[in-house]
C-alpha cells in the first residue's frame, strides 16, 4: 500500500512538503486528455520524487452522464487520456457518476475539534435547492448512460493497462436535486461490478461515503476485495440524512481496523486522505482541500501502516534535490 496526496494548489512547496512527510504518490486533476499534456503533469511530479499515479476530478464526463447529443465526444476524449495515461505509466483513472457534478455539500463551516472548520450534508437544509435541469430522471435511464459507456470505453482501458475506478455518490442518496442517482450502497456496487469481470473495472472505495452509508467499512473492504482499485481514506460522523466531516482520527471507523482489512485482501494500490478539516492558520472555508490537514491525515496513516505492515513497509530512500 502506498500513500498519495493531492495537493490543492500544486505548488512547488506543497509538492515538497508532501513528499517530506512519507507521500510516494500524486493524484492529479485533469490536465487535458493529450499525451504532451499529461507528461507534463506526471513529469513536474517525477521532478520531486513521487509518482503520478493516478487521474481523478474535472473529468470531460459530465455529457456522457446526462446522454446528451456531445457524449460520443467526451468519450473520444477519455479514451484519448486512457491511452496516454497507459503509454506514461499512470495507472488508474478516478471518474464518478453523479449527475450533479461531483460531491455536494450544505454547509462548509461545520466545527471540528479544536474549532477547527469542515464540511457537512443535511438532507432537509438540501431539499430547498433548485432542482437539477433535466430532472426528474429514473434510474434505470442512469444505468443505461453507464451500460453505453462502459462498453466502449472498457476495451481502451484494457488495451491501455489502465484501470478504471468508480467513486460513490456524495451524498449517498438515490435522488439528489431530482435527478437519479445510482452509486449510493454497496448493493449498487455490486451491480456495477457485475457489469464487466474485467480487471480494468474496477471501484474507489472512498470510505468516507461507505461510512455516510452506514455500512461497516471494514467488512465492506473485505467484500468487495480484488475490485477496489484505489482507495479514499477518511470519515466522518452520522450517516444519511445527516453527516459531518471528521478529522482521520476522530470519527466513527475503526480505521486500524480499516487498514487491517486492506492488508488482508491483498490491497497493493494507491490510498490517499481526503476532504481535511480547515486548521487555524490556513485561508478559506472547511470545504476540504487544505494542505495541513492532509499532512496530518498522512502521518497518521504511515502510523497505522506501521502498526499493520511492520515499520520498514513505508520507509524510503533519502533524495537530494
Amino acid at each position: 500500500m502506498r500513500i498519495a496526496m493531492v495537493c490543492t494548489p500544486m505548488t512547488e512547496p506543497n509538492l515538497k512538503m508532501a513528499r517530506q512527510v512519507g507521500v510516494t504518490d500524486i493524484v492529479g486533476r485533469f490536465p487535458g486528455e493529450k499525451q504532451e499534456e499529461v507528461a507534463a503533469l506526471r513529469d513536474r511530479v517525477a521532478e520531486r520524487g513521487m509518482k503520478l499515479s493516478v487521474i481523478e476530478g474535472y473529468l470531460p464526463i459530465d455529457q456522457i452522464i446526462l446522454a446528451t447529443p456531445k457524449r460520443d465526444e467526451q468519450i473520444a476524449r477519455m479514451a484519448t487520456l486512457i491511452r496516454s495515461m497507459g503509454k506514461l505509466g499512470i495507472g488508474v483513472l478516478c471518474y464518478n457518476f453523479m449527475p450533479c457534478n461531483d460531491w455536494s455539500r450544505t454547509t462548509f463551516h461545520a466545527v471540528e475539534r479544536g474549532g477547527a472548520l469542515t464540511s457537512a450534508f443535511d438532507a432537509e437544509a438540501e431539499a430547498g435547492k433548485p432542482q437539477h435541469a433535466m430532472a426528474p430522471t429514473t434510474p434505470q435511464w442512469m444505468w443505461d448512460n453507464l451500460a453505453y459507456f462502459l462498453k466502449r470505453i472498457i476495451p481502451v482501458a484494457e488495451e491501455a493497462g489502465v484501470t478504471l475506478a468508480m467513486h460513490p455518490d456524495d451524498p449517498p442518496m438515490p435522488t439528489l436535486r431530482g435527478m437519479a442517482q445510482i452509486m449510493y450502497s454497496p448493493a449498487c456496487f455490486d451491480r456495477l461490478l457485475e457489469l464487466s469481470p474485467s480487471p480494468a473495472h474496477a471501484m474507489c472505495f472512498c470510505q468516507g461515503s461507505f461510512a455516510q452509508m452506514g455500512v461497516d467499512i471494514p467488512s465492506a473492504i473485505r467484500h468487495f476485495g480484488k475490485r477496489i482499485g484505489y482507495v479514499h481514506f477518511r470519515d466522518v460522523r452520522g450517516t444519511m440524512p445527516r453527516f459531518t466531516e471528521t478529522f482521520h482520527d476522530n470519527g466513527k471507523t475503526d480505521m486500524a481496523d480499516a487498514m487491517r482489512a486492506y492488508h488482508a485482501i491483498g490491497y497493493t494500490g494507491v490510498m490517499r486522505p481526503d476532504h481535511v478539516p480547515k486548521l487555524e492558520i490556513e485561508e478559506g472555508d472547511g470545504s476540504g482541500y487544505t494542505m495541513l490537514g492532509r499532512l496530518f491525515a498522512v502521518g497518521y496513516m504511515r502510523g497505522l501502516m506501521h502498526a499493520v505492515l511492520g515499520k520498514n513497509s513505508g520507509e524510503t530512500p533519502v533524495e537530494s534535490y
